[in-house]
């Protein structure tokens, strides 16, 4: 991914919680990844037929997600109350 060339305007903040799920299926003839989060979903799809840069985005996609659950399960291991987090 290319390094991003004007600064982000703004940030979208979704809370995770029980509602909180992500899907895979199709959705008409292009594949759809919703990501649910209560009464919000975000949609990630094509804009028309599937292309080589589609394909890498969702490599990079998957590659930045499992980083980001690494960072998570890190945080939650390392922190004083996990006890009474995994209870």
């Amino acid at each position: 991914m290319t390094r991003r060339r004007t600064p982000r305007c703004s940030v979208i903040r979704l809370t995770t919680g029980h509602t909180a799920r992500t899907l895979r299926h199709p959705y008409g003839p292009e594949p759809v990844l919703a990501l649910d989060f209560g009464a919000t979903s975000v949609l990630v799809t094509t804009t028309g037929p599937v292309t080589d840069e589609d394909v890498e985005f969702a490599r990079q996609l998957a590659h930045e997600a499992t980083r980001f659950a690494r960072l998570l399960e890190r945080t939650v291991s390392t922190r004083p109350d996990r006890e009474q987090v995994a209870a």
